[in-house]
């Protein structure tokens, strides 16, 4: 199987699962235990993907300028600055902190 043909696979199922989304009734994500496991499930879904973006490297773990930059941009969200200066200030950390090391 070459590249192309995982590529169409890939879009295959995706058509088939946005389908699928279409096809279930909303009564089915209407009752409480779904709707909290849902809004559970995106939250642990996401921090999954910040803590292997910023701690990943490859099959190990490696702290860098990405630890500080992640923790800088969450102190400024949780004072409510505004996104674009949350990426800003973070990528600004990161690169200098690369920058001196």
């Amino acid at each position: 199987m070459n590249a192309w043909n995982i590529v169409i696979l890939a879009a295959v199922i995706c058509v088939a699962l946005k389908t699928v989304g279409y096809i279930v009734p909303e009564r089915a994500f209407s009752h409480p235990t779904v709707a909290r496991i849902a809004s559970l499930l995106t939250v642990a879904l996401l921090s999954a993907l910040i803590a292997v973006q910023t701690f990943g490297a490859g099959q190990s773990i490696q702290i860098d300028a990405r630890l500080p930059a992640v923790l800088v941009a969450g102190v400024l969200y949780a004072l409510k600055v505004p996104f674009v200066v949350v990426v800003i200030a973070a990528a600004a950390v990161a690169a200098l902190i690369r920058a001196v090391t």
